[in-house]
């Protein structure tokens, strides 16, 4: 198979493409033919080896890269299956979160982390749904605890996961506030947002509004301004931040979650690569997909043979909504 080989961290040049044997599927395995995979901050942050303190806690190789393959998202057909696995058959058509592996043409996902595919998604906009959409969903759903008539603000609403939690939001009954810049207004007002506030003409922690929720995926107010807006039984959900070399944007979530003990509002943060719940939450955004309540929004979609090029597009920084690759036919 063909796939994009990381060895060493860097710019997206670093990406080799590279012939490898297939892979071969684990007991509780299934092997994926891969029909389309998505960028996004994930992938570029394990490509570059930042922020730093994540290679000196651990979470990342400290002199060289622990994944090979990038690809945090799936989506294509069933080739192979391992013993242990009762669910799925070869030909099926899934979209899952491996986490690692989406940039080749083969990928062995666990199948705690698989779903079939929803129905009414070619495979690119099925690539596009399950890291962003599942960080979305525990935001909105788990941390966030949005019932109806919840006023709602993102911080962050034109991005991959910002774009699904607003539509989240407004399936959970929720009045949605969306931040973004001027050039994303309309299209998040168009995915369901019923304000928009954009920020480079108003400061959404100084404009005297108040929310029960702010799911902060932008991360450019610190935690005490984003208290500031909420109720005093507000709930503030971090989920990401503006990139630095050394620190972030794991030191705006960690700096939010250390004031939690200190203030009345409930503070989280939100954090679907170690969530246990995969499988529930892929059957969950099918449901919610298949229903038309939330659809997936790409920018743009890349060939295979240009990922490189893709990844360092969405690491400039203004995609809105997500970028997919499409590998093969």
């Amino acid at each position: 198979m063909k796939a994009f080989v990381l060895r060493s961290y860097g710019s997206p040049d670093v990406l080799e493409l590279k012939e490898l044997g297939k892979p071969e599927p684990g007991d509780d395995e299934v092997l994926v033919r891969v029909r389309a995979t998505s960028v996004q901050p994930y992938d570029w942050h394990l490509m570059r080896g930042e922020p730093i303190v994540a290679r000196l806690i651990g979470e990342l190789g400290l002199r060289r890269p622990k994944i090979s393959i990038l690809g945090a998202d799936v989506a294509g057909e069933v080739a192979a299956v391992g013993k242990n696995v009762t669910e799925f058959s070869p030909g099926d058509e899934v979209y899952g979160m491996p986490l690692q592996g989406g940039f080749a043409e083969y990928a062995c996902v666990p199948e705690r982390m698989l779903a079939p595919k929803p129905r009414n998604l070619s495979y690119e906009e099925a690539a596009a749904v399950p890291l962003a959409a599942g960080t979305a969903l525990l935001a909105v759903r788990d941390h966030g605890q949005v019932q109806p008539g919840h006023k709602v603000l993102v911080n962050g609403a034109s991005g991959g996961v910002g774009t699904f939690a607003v539509q989240l939001a407004r399936a959970y009954g929720a009045e949605v506030t969306g931040v973004c810049s001027s050039r994303n207004v309309d299209m998040v007002r168009s995915i369901g947002a019923d304000k928009v506030i954009d920020y480079t003409r108003q400061d959404f922690t100084r404009n005297g509004q108040r929310y029960d929720v702010l799911i902060d995926i932008a991360g450019s107010r610190p935690g005490s301004a984003c208290r500031r807006v909420l109720t005093g039984r507000g709930a503030l959900v971090a989920v990401g931040g503006q990139a630095s070399r050394w620190l972030q944007p794991a030191g705006h979530v960690f700096s939010v979650l250390a004031a939690g003990p200190f203030v009345s509002q409930r503070v989280s943060s939100a954090d679907v690569v170690n969530c246990e719940d995969t499988k529930r939450n892929l059957l969950a955004l099918t449901e919610l997909v298949e229903g038309g309540e939330v659809s997936p929004v790409i920018d743009r979609s890349f060939p295979f043979e240009r990922i490189p090029e893709a990844v360092a597009y969405q690491e400039a920084g203004h995609a809105p909504g997500k970028v997919v690759i499409t590998v093969g036919d």
